[in-house]
């Protein structure tokens, strides 16, 4: 399992807005072969900035790349640039590798593949 996640630094002011583009937009990730789950993080209001962070879930790193090169990626990113008023420079990309996850139902390991 792969989570690829993107930080937001998002300017107080434009918080509602930055919300309302993310909750608003096509979802074009549903039919995407690999994907797990997405989720919109909002994190701690800071002095210039509310952190946000996009936490996708994945089945590999393999179909996470898969993703990047695909129509609906572009789809999905073809009006990025439109937001970036609402931040504070660029999202800043972090991708995990899952080593275990644990569930109500299960402990699961999982191999790390080095």
């Amino acid at each position: 399992m792969y989570i690829a996640m993107n930080r937001f630094k998002v300017r107080p002011s434009e918080t509602e807005a930055f919300k309302e583009r993310w909750l608003n937009r096509d979802v074009h990730l549903k039919n995407v072969s690999g994907f797990v789950a997405f989720h919109l993080l909002q994190g701690p209001v800071r002095e210039d900035h509310v952190l946000f962070a996009s936490h996708t879930v994945w089945r590999s790193l393999a179909d996470f790349e898969n993703w990047t090169r695909s129509e609906q990626f572009r789809s999905a990113h073809a009006r990025a640039d439109q937001g970036k008023a609402l931040t504070i420079g660029h999202p800043d990309f972090e991708g995990f590798e899952v080593l275990q996850e644990v569930t109500p139902e299960t402990e699961e390991r999982i191999a790390h593949a080095s």
